[in-house]
């Protein structure tokens, strides 16, 4: 069978998603902002114009800052306090919910910028012509089976959704009958946010509680029937050994000719460079102060392990 293709956007990360998002502006306003992903720097004298350049390459002392600070800081923490948090990851997310509730993470402005297939003028995904499948090989679109959804043409499926800053403006935007959005997350607390919410319409949107990393766990759709499978930011909060068998296992749910569009945190981030000793997990791989964890990934490596991954998985 062949491999689903893979999106990966720009994996900068953000100091904890979103944290810092600008104010509410007008759409007039709005427009006479540079976009996200359009703020090229060409003239150094220019660079206070705006607080954020995209795609701005590192020189080679800056890099090597990074590493040695990233060294100072990377002896493990004992494996019994490595597989405490391991165990209590749900309680962990759980409680940073129950304290920031909605407030935290915002809208993700650059959605559409980074990731068009999510725009409501939607393409066919990247390379779907060559990993379609003859018709004998296409499996069943399932239009008989009954799972929320079931009458849907397009589906999109975000795992580790939070408190709905993908899904809703997703909803918002593209008025498409024809799609429908499911959504999980690790947290219980976090999917009873996204339900609460006044936009949430179960006619459009499906979400339930579910452990990526639990292979055994059932999703609430049939293999073969998505179009589009959105990791923002999660892929980074698995430990790196269930990262592999986690794909394979969302890999089954696409259709022939489906995407990934991944999203995670980069390596030497200033987020990853502000970690204390006493935080780390293994190489790259860290504990915050709440107890949540996080991977940083290199953009060639992570997009190459992808690859792997879902060719792996098609196998």
């Amino acid at each position: 069978m062949a491999a689903p293709a893979v999106a990966a956007g720009d994996s900068s990360a953000e100091n904890m998603p979103e944290a810092a998002a600008e104010p509410t502006e007008s759409s007039a306003e709005a427009q006479k902002r540079p976009q996200f992903g359009t703020r090229f720097l060409t003239d150094p004298r220019q660079v206070f114009q705006h607080n954020a350049w995209d795609n701005v390459e590192w020189s080679a002392e800056q890099e090597e800052a990074a590493q040695k600070k990233v060294q100072e800081n990377s002896q493990p923490l004992p494996a019994e306090k490595q597989e405490e948090f391991d165990n209590r990851a749900n309680e962990y997310w759980n409680d940073f919910y129950t304290i920031h509730e909605n407030r935290f993470f915002k809208d993700r402005h650059w959605l559409f910028t980074e990731f068009p297939e999510l725009a409501p003028q939607r393409k066919p995904p990247r390379d779907a012509e060559e990993n379609l499948l003859n018709g004998e090989e296409v499996p069943s679109t399932h239009t008989d089976t009954e799972f929320p959804g079931a009458s849907a043409s397009y589906r999109i499926l975000e795992v580790g959704c939070g408190v709905g800053n993908t899904v809703f403006p997703i909803l918002k935007t593209n008025n498409d009958p024809g799609l429908f959005v499911y959504c999980c997350d690790f947290s219980s607390t976090a999917v009873d946010l996204v339900k609460s919410n006044l936009e949430y319409d179960p006619s459009r949107c499906h979400a339930f509680v579910h452990d990526m990393s639990d292979t055994s766990a059932e999703y609430p759709i049939p293999d073969h029937s998505l179009d589009v499978i959105v990791l923002i930011f999660v892929l980074s909060a698995l430990h790196p050994q269930k990262m592999q068998n986690s794909i394979n296992r969302l890999a089954r749910l696409l259709k022939p000719g489906g995407v990934l569009l991944l999203r995670d945190y980069g390596r030497y981030d200033m987020a990853q460079l502000r970690f204390k000793k006493g935080r780390c997990l293994s190489e790259n791989f860290y504990v915050r102060g709440d107890g949540t964890r996080v991977y940083f990934f290199t953009q060639v490596p992570a997009w190459r392990r992808c690859r792997t991954w879902w060719t792996g998985a098609y196998r």
